[in-house]
């Protein structure tokens, strides 16, 4: 009995999950690290059963059964397991048969894979975010310098013609040499420095709020939903209210597109605060995450992986810079933004950290030099 205790107690302990199934597939015993994990209280969930509390979405129960049965064990990578709470997340667990008395019984050790896997995908943004703005630089170098002579050579042929007529043909070289100009300059994205200051981004989202609304004219319903715990930031201000103007913007533009096929359109603005989040590699102590919620049609499948990629857009008419542009901003700022989305929800988080140290400022990107 001793002995009992003790093995409880180490495995009270362990960071890794544990959750004890008996012959019948109900629930035994959860550690608290599994109750963590499943958000739900051991006491509670002791004599329910296994399905209830820890199902995962693509696996059949029969293979807990055959594992019973069969006295075999086996491993599953990245399931989406779904919660009591309907919650769903992902994991790696390993399920393993155990003699305990005269039963046998299934001890299932589960490691959560969110965390990581968001990670990941952050570190594979960001680092595409990278490489894009290093091509588009050497592209905006290789178009800007010929664009320079072509409109310096108009310019001087436009002096040289007599005839207004004439004219007319150089003046619509130079305003389309302009246009080309203006274009890269886009793709390049902001061109100066952040002008960090104190920042209530609340003060951010209520500027958006009143401009959409305007621009909506009470054709959609924006929610707001605010932390007011939120400390301000050093931030660039105009360059935050830029950021989420263009993604609401775009929400608001999907959204009357289809106005009269589902719901009443709705956008939502929320702001949370998160403790101990890892953006990129950096772990921050406090972070903001704010949301932008639509219940739109959603974000064409084919388009999701290279949204933030410069010239990608869901519209005709679109440039598919706006997106390119904010998610560059925020990278100034050593945040980032993700995008979820599915038919009758699409949802933008961006994650900007609240303190910044001397190593966030002097990781601060230089302005172009194109």
């Amino acid at each position: 009995m001793a002995d009992f205790v003790f093995y409880k107690q180490l495995i009270n302990h362990l960071d890794s999950s544990i959750l004890v199934l008996d012959e019948a597939l109900t629930v035994r015993y959860l550690n608290p690290a599994a109750e963590a994990l499943l958000q739900v209280s051991g006491r509670r969930c002791v004599g329910m059963d296994a399905g209830a509390v820890f199902l995962d979405i693509h696996q059949d129960m029969q293979t807990l059964e055959n594992s019973l049965e069969q006295e075999t064990s086996f491993t599953k990578r990245e399931a989406e397991v779904r919660l009591m709470n309907q919650q769903v997340i992902t994991l790696d667990y390993s399920v393993s048969p155990v003699e305990f008395e005269t039963t046998i019984c299934l001890v299932v050790e589960m490691h959560p894979r969110d965390r990581l896997l968001r990670i990941s995908r952050e570190e594979e943004l960001i680092t595409a975010q990278a490489t894009t703005q290093t091509l588009v630089r050497g592209m905006a170098h290789e178009i800007k310098n010929p664009l320079g002579g072509i409109r310096g050579s108009a310019q001087l042929l436009e002096r040289m013609l007599e005839r207004d007529e004439l004219k007319e043909y150089t003046h619509i070289i130079i305003e389309e040499v302009d246009r080309l100009r203006n274009l890269v300059d886009k793709m390049l994205g902001p061109n100066k420095l952040l002008e960090r200051i104190e920042t209530n981004i609340h003060e951010v989202l209520e500027r958006v709020h009143s401009l959409i609304s305007v621009e909506a004219d009470g054709a959609l319903k924006i929610r707001r939903d605010y932390d007011p715990s939120i400390p301000e930031f050093l931030a660039d201000k105009e360059q935050l209210i830029q950021v989420v103007l263009n993604i609401t913007r775009n929400a608001m533009q999907a959204l009357l597109a289809q106005q009269g096929e589902h719901e009443f359109p709705t956008i939502t603005l929320r702001t949370r605060a998160i403790r101990q989040f890892t953006i990129g590699h950096t772990k921050h102590r406090l972070v903001l995450h704010m949301s932008i919620m639509d219940n739109g049609p959603g974000i064409p499948e084919n388009i999701r992986e290279s949204l933030f990629f410069p010239m990608v857009s869901g519209r005709a008419e679109g440039t598919g810079l706006g997106l390119s542009i904010a998610q560059s901003i925020i990278n100034q700022h050593q945040g980032i933004i993700e995008c979820d989305s599915e038919p009758g929800k699409t949802k933008f988080s961006i994650y900007l950290p609240l303190e910044l140290n001397q190593d966030d400022y002097a990781a601060q990107p230089q302005k172009n030099i194109f």
